[in-house]
């Protein structure tokens, strides 16, 4: 297409290789997956240390995907991440999907799923956890900090999973009206919806991951 100025832009398709992290479940053979999607310029240990401070998920497959766009953070040095900008947005969607889509096979043929496989979403990392969930194969949604994506409402391909919500008083990013257009957009497309208000902000905190526990415990097996 033609940009401004008479600049043509163009989109060429790159291989490009990612990774996930893996705790398999205590014991052995066939288990719950819990799949993490980890908020900007964090990374894969970063989610996998927050789902796994969850109780309850000792007998559960515990996994979390790194984003494609990875980048130095410029305090620590640690290298983090980003899911996507706005820019060649429909291309980026995408790619992520098809990542996620590879990343879940090969979590699968390591840890052997049988019960309930659930995406966890932090901050930006929300988008791709609805996005994975509409993908198909999700049994529910645990959303913290992070908006849905405005195409699911268009995609009708939602599944319409559980979902719970999770909120910060003090969050600046994801504030009370964001968190009730999603409460109530979910529920129009057919989904039960739980929330969890909490005192903190734009973080994981020991009230979320209790009330985590408590939604994906009730889960059925």
């Amino acid at each position: 297409m033609s940009g401004d100025g008479g600049i043509e832009v163009g989109n060429v398709a790159a291989t490009a290789h990612g990774r996930f992290l893996l705790r398999p479940a205590a014991g052995s053979g066939p288990a719950p997956l819990a799949v993490g999607f980890h908020g900007y310029g964090e990374g894969a240990s970063s989610m996998l240390e927050a789902l796994l401070a969850v109780p309850g998920l000792a007998g559960w497959h515990v996994a979390a995907i790194q984003a494609l766009h990875p980048f130095y953070h410029r305090v620590t040095g640690e290298v983090v991440a980003s899911w996507m900008t706005k820019q060649d947005r429909e291309l980026a969607i995408a790619d992520n999907l098809g990542y996620v889509r590879r990343s879940l096979e090969a979590i699968a043929k390591r840890a052997p799923v049988a019960g309930p496989r659930v995406f966890a979403g932090f901050s930006q990392g929300c988008a791709m956890a609805y996005r994975a969930a509409a993908d198909g194969g999700c049994d529910a949604v645990v959303a913290l900090a992070g908006d849905v994506p405005p195409e699911l409402a268009e995609a009708g391909r939602w599944g319409r999973p559980p979902v719970l919500i999770g909120r910060g008083t003090r969050d600046p990013l994801y504030d009370e009206a964001r968190w009730r257009r999603d409460e109530r957009l979910l529920a129009e497309l057919g989904s039960r919806v739980e929330t969890c208000v909490f005192r903190g902000g734009h973080e994981w905190t020991s009230a979320f991951r209790r009330r985590a526990a408590d939604f994906l415990g009730a889960l059925p097996g």
